[in-house]
């Protein structure tokens, strides 16, 4: 297929926290707040003067400063965060708005405030307790945390208008992203789709570590590039997979993925489409705050929701989505040392195959996969089986 016109521009947006939309933006007066969990609703970050970028720490090498701090038994991620904080990587921040989900996130958030990873006189570090349930008291609370420790910040530190006009301005432009993204995402239903899953993950990246005003313009502009564009006469891939699990932004493990054949049709990750990509719908006579505080919650499929329900949500998910996007099977990862998949994946693989009939690689893995030579043959195997099992059940194949 032809390469997309923005594709190598995304690729480097991407390697750096500070990219060059993010710069343009602060350049014209507005203010990045970073963020990384999906329980800080990102809507509210891009109020008024206010923008969000959801953190990363691209091409991260040596974490032992951080570590030092942190521990060695706390996930790569948050001490990625934290390493890259401390080396000045996110002066260019004007606020933090983080949530206590969980320990390790907690720990580099606290940590960033303490050791002073930005010098900029308004630049602010704030947190939110995060429930394990949803209830109606569960949401009000949010509700009034978001109101107190988020957008009065904004307020009281930026003067960004954080009226219901305000929000719901933000959620209009919100949901034309969504749009884009879910139109984008749906080419990944057909056989031969016009688009591949690691061009995919790279656009859903963009979206969230870039200034919506800025990228949106680009991503509906690929949009239109990817309907009209032809794919290659046989499909590339040899089995279809949908990827499971906790935070991944790193490009390289859906590379390596598709490098041994599987087609990711589907992301159920954080820092993924699902959820995140969902349009939020907004009743003008109830209040806005509460229905954006809810929405998020509701939509989420963190495993720090640890009631029967949430946890059954998370399987369904899955489940829907292979079937919703014919994948053969499905790969379930988690990042070492996470403390709450490390209790979901083990489980949840096992009941996804055994109650639900689907063939399941569980993994985990470091934050930045790279080339790692044993998850390459560990795929390389999985799709090998899937195609075996695809040729025993009378399917065939795309091989």
């Amino acid at each position: 297929m032809k390469d997309l016109k923005y594709m190598i521009e995304f690729e480097n947006l991407l390697q750096d926290a500070d990219n060059d939309l993010v710069k343009q933006a602060q350049k014209d007066g507005q203010k990045a707040i970073g963020y990384t969990c999906y329980h800080m609703p990102e809507v509210l970050m891009n109020v008024d003067n206010c923008f969000s970028v959801r953190l990363r720490a691209p091409r991260s090498t040596s974490i032992d400063i951080s570590t030092y701090y942190m521990s060695n038994y706390t996930c790569e991620f948050a001490r990625s965060l934290l390493e890259r904080g401390i080396e000045g990587g996110y002066q260019f921040l004007d606020g933090i708005a983080g949530v206590d989900a969980c320990s390790a996130m907690n720990r580099c958030y606290e940590h960033m405030e303490v050791l002073k990873i930005n010098d900029k006189e308004n630049f602010f570090v704030t947190h939110c307790d995060i429930p394990y349930k949803i209830e109606d008291y569960t949401v009000e609370a949010m509700t009034t945390q978001m109101r107190l420790r988020l957008l009065d910040v904004l307020t009281e530190k930026y003067g960004a208008d954080t009226s219901d006009e305000s929000l719901l301005k933000a959620v209009e432009e919100h949901n034309k992203m969504c749009r884009v993204m879910t139109e984008i995402g749906n080419y990944r239903k057909e056989e031969n789709p016009p688009i591949t899953g690691y061009e995919y993950h790279l656009l859903c990246l963009v979206s969230y570590c870039c200034p919506t005003s800025l990228i949106l313009p680009k991503l509906e502009e690929t949009l239109e590039e990817i309907k009209n564009r032809k794919p290659d006469p046989k499909p590339w891939y040899r089995t279809r997979v949908v990827l499971a699990g906790s935070e991944v932004d790193d490009l390289d493990l859906t590379k390596l993925i598709e490098e041994a054949g599987a087609f990711v049709v589907a992301d159920r990750y954080c820092y993924g489409s699902k959820p995140g990509r969902e349009e939020i719908v907004i009743d003008k006579d109830k209040d806005i705050l509460t229905q954006i505080v809810e929405h998020y919650m509701r939509t989420s499929e963190c495993a720090r929701y640890m009631s029967e329900e949430k946890i059954t949500q998370r399987r369904e998910t899955v489940d829907k989505l292979a079937k919703d996007y014919n994948a053969d099977g499905i790969i379930y990862e988690q990042m070492k040392f996470c403390d709450f998949w490390a209790f979901e994946r083990p489980l949840a693989s096992h009941i996804l195959q055994e109650e639900y009939d689907w063939p399941v690689l569980s993994i985990d893995r470091p934050y930045n996969v790279r080339s790692s030579g044993q998850l390459r043959t560990r795929f390389q195997a999985f799709v090998e089986a899937l195609e075996i099992k695809r040729i025993r059940s009378g399917k065939g194949g795309n091989a």
